[in-house]
């Protein structure tokens, strides 16, 4: 995805070197946003698919250096996730993106 960013900011670049980095994160929060639309949710917020995300972490594996999802790249996330998958949407809730 392009990310359409005239000049990216520190955390949208930081975002996209770790998205580049961890694509199985994209991946994973696509396949929970899919599983929660499909029970009947309109809409969520990306954090608790974060939060989800860290807590199937650590019962999956045994690291224990520490997950380290960037609270900083859930708005990114939400935004990507809608922009790749029209079935989701208007799906999370986002605020306006200050620029």
């Amino acid at each position: 995805m392009q990310l359409e960013l005239h000049e990216h900011s520190i955390l949208e670049k930081q975002f996209l070197t770790f998205h580049r980095e961890n694509l199985q994160v994209y991946d994973k929060l696509v396949e929970l946003a899919f599983i929660l639309k499909n029970r009947g949710h309109r809409k969520i917020g990306i954090a608790m698919l974060f939060e989800q995300l860290r807590w199937l972490h650590a019962l999956e594996t045994t690291d224990i250096s520490g997950f380290k999802l960037n609270n900083n790249h859930a708005a990114f996330y939400s935004r990507m996730i809608m922009d790749r998958n029209t079935a989701l949407d208007g799906f999370f809730k986002v605020r306006e993106q200050a620029r």
